[in-house]
């Protein structure tokens, strides 16, 4: 049943007070103008629907709605969004829901607002047989709203959870994982296993963050495990026992709860914890090779400690071992700086502390000055982002950062990309993309052989791509009629919402070198324009002065080989690499590289992009909120191999060519 129409007879709520200070302003459509609602709501065993006004064509502005929801005793309440868009900012228009039949904020269950993927539904549940629904609106700019399914479920469902665990191996989860868990629940978990085994706990999913809460005292939702409380929300956590036997206790309080955790658990022998791998303390396991090769892949330095560096490293300060590649290359890899205090080649570099990596240009670098965000404006160099009336910015990544540095506001303009509509989960180290989650990713297919090369979109008709996938012995390749373009795709075996295009021209940049694949870089027309979707959207070109430092964490997308030599990926896969210091990327490459070509990825290798990867991107997320394209996957050797990181077109250097070419 969808309701549209306020409760008969009532009278405004006290709630439609708040955010009275906004009445000032006005709606900007007629049909748009303030509304207020209110629901009285039986939930049942049989699911019903309740919408925000205006839904599915838009919301109007400055609207007050509330809906209280009742349940039969020793029932709870579940409300699932099937459909959730209203504006991504909470301090404009957003959802608040209450763990009882008033808006008291001690007992909120959650404030939300923005764009959610199907993958990724809102989905609460109370504590008890009430619940409250507030929706508030102020924003000039209306969104569809939302579609919500209420329902009664046993309140013996809620509570239910903890349990001893007997087996070998499994899973636990928070109450109704992956819904939110509900307020006010305490759960305990033991899990036993055989005499002489202890317990090894790695989480796959782990978040509980809650607004104003200190992380490293969790005094409000937690699991707490060996005496020790984890909350927030963590990319990385793994535990292992002391004996045999672990337990693992969840605690919500009544107020602000959230998607949980999902945790694997497993026995194994104290004596061999790690067959044939290097056992971390925190618990997990990684590959041999992957010790004292200077980067912490145990999260916890377990694995770079009390290390005998190899003839090619060098030892820190602090006792870890660092590749010799990695002195004086202006990077601080060991965290105390002793990699870069002992370099002859630049004794005027006394305190390089002085000098924030963020900020280290050449110019920085070679003479010990470094250009900050507050540098004057007119010294024009290389380093400097030219403005449309040619007035230069000394500021580092000045385009887009929402600051108008340019007289002529030039360098804000065109900044509607780079952007991501839906609200994402962390997944603990899954390599599956979620749907939405990289829109401006494309993937290319020729004539009958399906998916050969990635894009990127840089607007509504042109994409990005490496020119090595047209540039071939066979001039059919460079042919646009036999090409085809999926936009928004993410299965390669589903098209649903996905755009499909041919391409009418492809321009391979004329310096191009098939054999040093120097100027790898093609631009391709579309023979029809695309339509912004919430999967669909362009990604944020760089300034030829916007900065990338070395070290910085960044992203490579694309449906090719899962390993060297083998299939190529269903589903959009994604790979999290570092920008690699461009003298250490022309070592470990033998010189091959040029000043069009940067190396992103990790020396003691495991990640990489690969085969079928070719012409997609390479993005770093700025602090400015927007996802900028630094690179094209352009070649590497072999997949993912020690010393071998991945090899890029610069975009930088090329950003003048796309401009002439597209006029973007």
């Amino acid at each position: 049943m969808i309701l549209t129409g306020p409760w008969p007879g009532l009278r405004q709520p006290f709630f439609f007070l708040l955010s009275s200070q906004h009445s000032h302003r006005i709606c900007p459509h007629p049909g748009h103008q303030p509304k207020e609602c209110f629901f009285r709501l039986e939930a049942t065993e049989n699911g019903q629907n309740l919408t925000s006004p205006g839904y599915p064509v838009a919301y109007p502005c400055k609207s007050r709605c509330q809906w209280q929801i009742r349940a039969s005793e020793n029932n709870a309440i579940s409300v699932k969004f099937h459909s959730f868009h209203i504006e991504d900012d909470c301090s404009d228009d957003f959802v608040s829901i209450f763990d009882s039949l008033s808006p008291d904020d001690s007992q909120a269950i959650t404030h939300q607002c923005g764009k959610r993927p199907p993958s990724n539904p809102l989905e609460v549940v109370s504590s008890g047989n009430i619940m409250l629904i507030n929706f508030i609106t102020d924003t000039d700019v209306s969104h569809p709203g939302f579609v919500a399914e209420y329902k009664a479920i046993p309140l013996m469902n809620v509570k239910k959870c903890g349990e001893v665990l007997s087996n070998n191996s499994g899973v636990l989860t928070s109450p109704l994982h992956p819904s939110f868990y509900p307020p006010a629940v305490d759960c305990k978990w033991t899990i036993k296993v055989p005499a002489g085994m202890k317990v090894r706990l790695k989480f796959t999913t782990f978040r509980m963050k809650e607004p104003g809460v200190d992380v490293r005292v969790c005094h409000k939702d937690y699991v707490e495990i060996m005496g020790t409380k984890y909350c927030g929300e963590m990319s990385t956590l793994s535990v292992t026992s002391t004996t045999n036997t672990l337990d693992v206790m969840f605690h919500s309080d009544e107020s602000d709860t959230d998607k949980g955790f999902r945790a694997e658990f497993s026995a194994y022998d104290p004596k061999n914890p790690c067959p044939s791998k290097f056992a971390c303390n925190s618990g997990i396991c990684i590959g041999k090779e992957l010790q004292c090769d200077g980067w912490n892949d145990c999260g916890d330095m377990s694995d770079e400690m009390k290390c005998k560096c190899a003839k090619d490293q060098f030892a820190c300060g602090n006792g870890l071992c660092k590749p010799k590649l990695w002195e004086c290359d202006s990077v601080n890899d060991c965290g105390d700086w002793s990699d870069e205090t002992r370099c002859s080649e630049y004794p005027h570099l006394l305190n390089l502390a002085d000098c924030p990596v963020f900020y280290w240009l050449k110019t920085c670098f070679h003479s010990g000055t470094c250009l900050h965000p507050t540098a004057a404006t007119g010294i024009c160099s290389d380093y400097s982002f030219k403005c449309a009336n040619e007035e230069c910015v000394n500021k580092v990544n000045a385009e887009c950062d929402r600051v108008n540095d340019c007289a002529d506001k030039s360098d804000e303009t065109g900044c509607d990309c780079g952007t991501r509509p839906y609200k994402l989960n962390r997944i603990v180290g899954g390599q599956n993309a979620e749907l939405g989650e990289w829109p401006w990713q494309v993937s290319l297919h020729f004539l009958t052989y399906g998916h050969v090369c990635g894009a990127s979109i840089i607007s509504d008709t042109w994409l990005l791509s490496a020119a090595h996938c047209f540039v071939t012995n066979d001039p059919v390749n460079h042919i646009a009629s036999n090409w085809q373009t999926y936009s928004g795709m993410h299965d390669q075996y589903k098209q649903d919402d996905v755009q499909r295009r041919p391409l009418k021209r492809i321009i391979s940049h004329p310096d191009y070198n098939r054999m040093t694949f120097d100027y790898d870089i093609a631009l391709l027309e579309l023979s029809e324009p695309l339509k912004f979707t919430d999967t669909i959207r362009p990604i944020c070109l760089p300034a030829p002065s916007h900065v990338f430092p070395a070290g910085m964490s960044c992203w490579v997308t694309g449906w090719g080989a899962l390993r060297e030599g083998g299939q190529k990926a269903r589903i959009l896969q994604k790979a999290q690499v570092k920008i690699i210091n461009d003298t250490v990327c022309n070592t470990v490459t033998e010189g091959q590289v040029t000043s069009r070509m940067l190396c992103s990825g990790f020396l003691a290798g495991g990640v990489d992009a690969c085969q079928g990867d070719s012409g997609g991107p390479l993005v770093c997320f700025e602090e400015s909120g927007k996802w900028f394209q630094v690179g094209i996957v352009s070649w590497g050797e072999g997949c993912a191999r020690r010393y071998k990181p991945g090899v890029y077109t610069r975009l930088t250097k090329l950003r003048a060519w796309i401009k002439k070419e597209t006029k973007i």
